[in-house]
């Protein structure tokens, strides 16, 4: 071959290298773009799409359209072009919040697939499901979309995986029937978490507080730990060298060999009520978990093996403590809406002191204490910046900092169709995707460009 020959072939070789590195990056960049399943991609509540706003104006950001849509706490996925919301039909009984007591409907859990660019319903299935548990808007777990299978778990513990095109029902298991689980009070809302060829979720009982199932045919691969189901979702974490499986439940916070279900560390905690919901959050070696009243403990991982130490517990006066919205920790800070007090406060990650505390986020006219104030937190990659989803409907961004909150706009997006302790709340995390926001509420969906 001759110099020139050889040359040439060394360009192409290149040239293809290029586009296949081009294309890598590409695909890379549309998965980051999408929001499959609970607090996006990494299950970290972190939206890392380029070309987001900085600010929300006076006027507000374009909505790209509104449609109609049934009741529910579970927040939308989207994933290749598609926006799937699980709502509950409601066909008779009626709806009322008592924490301390089960409400009878009748009805049927529907899980919608609706078109991207414009909310038009691709396809849609649904299921009979009377009701007997609390706050019974409808389905608490946001849908998980794996390629071509999308999972969904109902309030009364329907666990079932379709097909992503067309809706078509691939397996369902019924945990109240198929493992004798009892239904929390506060139903089943623990969002299925697929990881390679399992998906896991929060059952309940003895040896099957967590299963893992095989997520194309449903069969059981592993069961661990004798607790109850709560509320809170599983999630996977690297951490000193291994890959662990962090459970919370009612009696504590357990880490687990994904694979197996062998127990590498726990720390027992006691939220109250059974109310193991906010999500366990991570910065570096740090591992937050906190619910209600006054349950919160700090954790440090190792970095060398699957163990952990705990550092600091949950007082009257410090931490956050948690209810139905996970917090964030930014830079050593954490951030999160407070239960007893109902504002979003800061707080130091290495000893728990409150650095401030503010209502701007929750319920910004509101002038005594509230319980449960609730603003879903995401942060905008790895800037100060974070968009929340307060309790009233308004969209907001805010810089959050260890020195203060810095709001940069907000709009009402959605009204609070739901109610708490007598008041109107939106219990329902967005997506955000396509540079655009999914908001609901318990009546329509919104679609906000946030494009900048």
């Amino acid at each position: 071959m001759s110099k020139l020959s050889r040359s040439f072939s060394s360009l192409l070789v290149g040239i293809s290298v290029a586009l296949l590195q081009g294309s890598a990056s590409m695909t890379g960049a549309l998965y980051a773009d999408d929001w499959p399943g609970w607090l996006g991609p990494e299950r970290d509540g972190v939206y890392r799409e380029s070309g987001v706003v900085d600010e929300i104006p006076g006027s507000g950001l374009p909505i790209k359209w509104r449609r109609t849509i049934s009741g529910g706490y579970a927040g939308p996925a989207v994933a290749d072009g598609k926006v799937y919301v699980f709502d509950y039909q409601l066909k008779s009984g009626k709806a009322f919040n008592d924490p301390g007591k089960r409400v009878e409907l009748n009805g049927r859990e529907r899980l919608l697939a609706m078109d991207q660019k414009s909310g038009e319903t691709i396809w849609e299935y649904a299921y009979d499901r009377p009701y007997s548990i609390s706050y019974p808007a409808g389905p608490r777990a946001t849908p998980t979309v794996d390629g071509q299978h999308v999972y969904i778990l109902g309030a009364e513990g329907d666990l079932s995986c379709l097909k992503t095109a067309d809706g078509e029902l691939v397996w369902s298991r019924n945990l109240p029937q198929d493992f004798s689980a009892e239904v929390p009070i506060w139903g089943f809302a623990s969002h299925p978490l697929v990881d390679g060829d399992l998906l896991y979720t929060m059952v309940g009982g003895d040896g099957q507080g967590i299963v893992a199932f095989d997520k194309l045919s449903g069969e059981v691969r592993w069961k661990a730990l004798d607790v109850k189901a709560g509320y809170c979702p599983p999630r996977i974490i690297q951490a000193g060298g291994t890959r662990q499986l962090i459970v919370f439940h009612p009696q504590g916070l357990h880490s687990l060999d994904p694979a197996s279900g062998e127990v590498y560390w726990d720390v027992p905690m006691s939220p109250a009520y059974e109310m193991s919901i906010a999500q366990p959050m991570v910065e570096g070696n740090l591992l937050y978990a906190s619910s209600i009243q006054t349950e919160a403990v700090m954790v440090r991982l190792d970095e060398t093996a699957p163990q952990a130490t705990e550092l600091w517990r949950g007082e009257a006066k410090n931490a956050v403590h948690c209810s139905n919205a996970p917090p964030m920790i930014v830079d050593g800070v954490i951030y999160g809406t407070d239960c007893l007090q109902g504002d979003l406060i800061a707080v130091d990650a290495n000893n728990g002191d409150r650095l401030w505390d503010t209502f701007a986020a929750t319920k910004p006219d509101e002038k005594r204490f509230i319980k449960h104030g609730t603003a879903f937190i995401t942060r905008l990659g790895d800037s100060d910046r974070h968009l929340l989803m307060s309790e009233n409907g308004d969209l907001i961004i805010a810089e959050l900092t260890a020195k203060g909150y810095d709001e940069q706009g907000r709009m009402h997006v959605v009204d609070p169709t739901n109610e708490s302790f007598g008041r109107p709340v939106v219990w329902s995390h967005p997506a955000y995707a396509g540079k655009t926001a999914f908001v609901r509420n318990d009546k329509e969906i919104v679609a906000v460009d946030l494009s900048r």
